[in-house]
């Protein structure tokens, strides 16, 4: 029976595909149980145990949990009964994540499993199934690494009898998801076009001719209008999955930037985020305002004077691409500058 349930578990774990960064989490698990008493042993008894996570895509579920807990030690009959016995707990439950902050999330869990008792000292102590549902807190400590928390409710399909667990575990992820290749689009033939007259230069490369450009110097690769001055610039600034805070490789964009507006003081800016699709359209809402406010807070810190730029959030209404895959979610989580006058 062993051998059936642990194959059944495996093989329906490898039908479920991961939505995060990651394929697979592994959790470490201590704690204990609150037995209602008709296995005629102790009511408390401590339980150790190991839990693999197969993390989900493109599903309402979030992840699959396949683990075990085992009884630490024996557990000693109550009074009237000999021997003591010990019990070994194989599982498999869906789980939901609800997050609450950039850190911390809500977790609901359901599945079944069995238990095996190493010794049948009564007829309440014997190996059969059992259904469980649960709930649990997850704070993430870094990026790596997160506590986990919860409480489930075991219901033996034998007697109906009746079991709390309460477990602690560190999750570790691995099994980091390897990113699909962009597609590599040709290049339009270039349209020809006519020979400059020599009055008519271009000096800043802009496509506005000298003698119309009203902003020289424009940085190149930026937007501009019919006049030569800035309507748009890509800051190429993106976040990680639920947070504002912005990496170090984006630095340099942001320096580049603020170059820019601190060599043309007219220059105003509106500096806009974007989340992807996942969330609350509240969350997302607040989510995408502190994007936009901390590369606000970065050109600040770089001189650029706070009357001159503003942080606008629009959420998840305003994508580039596609948020049924991780990568267009990814191109989603971002922050543009669109110039004002």
């Amino acid at each position: 029976m062993k051998k059936i349930l642990l194959s059944t578990l495996a093989c329906a774990s490898l039908v479920l595909a991961a939505n995060s960064d990651y394929k697979y989490e592994i959790t470490p698990l201590i704690g204990g149980g609150l037995a209602e008493g008709n296995h005629n042993l102790e009511k408390n008894y401590v339980n150790a145990g190991l839990a693999l996570g197969f993390n989900q895509e493109n599903s309402i579920i979030d992840q699959f949990e396949l683990g075990f807990l085992r009884t630490v030690k024996d557990i000693n009959a109550k009074r009237g009964h000999s021997g003591d016995s010990s019990i070994t707990r194989v599982f498999g439950n869906l789980v939901k994540d609800y997050s609450l902050t950039d850190d911390l999330s809500l977790y609901a869990l359901a599945g079944v499993g069995v238990e095996f008792f190493d010794h049948e000292i009564t007829k309440h102590q014997k190996d059969g199934a059992f259904g469980n549902y649960g709930l649990g807190l997850k704070y993430q400590l870094i990026d790596s690494l997160a506590l986990k928390f919860d409480v489930r409710h075991l219901i033996n399909f034998n007697y109906g009898d009746n079991t709390m667990l309460y477990t602690l575990g560190l999750a570790v992820p691995f099994g980091e998801r390897t990113k699909a290749a962009p597609e590599v689009v040709p290049a339009p033939a270039p349209t020809p076009v006519p020979a400059p007259v020599a009055v008519d230069k271009d000096s800043d490369g802009d496509g506005v001719i000298d003698r119309l450009d009203k902003c020289p110097n424009t940085p190149k690769g930026a937007k501009v209008d019919s006049v030569g001055c800035i309507t748009l610039i890509n800051l190429n600034v993106n976040f990680d999955t639920d947070k504002s805070d912005i990496k170090d490789i984006y630095s340099t964009r942001i320096h580049e930037f603020a170059k820019v507006m601190n060599v043309d003081k007219r220059l105003k800016a509106d500096i806009e985020g974007h989340t992807d699709s996942v969330g609350s359209v509240a969350y997302n809402q607040k989510l995408s305002e502190r994007r936009a406010s901390s590369v606000v807070k970065a050109l600040v810190g770089l001189g650029v004077e706070k009357d001159r730029i503003k942080a606008v959030g629009y959420g998840k209404s305003k994508p580039i691409a596609s948020n049924e895959t991780a990568e267009g979610r990814a191109e989603n989580r971002r922050v543009q500058a669109v110039m004002v006058k």
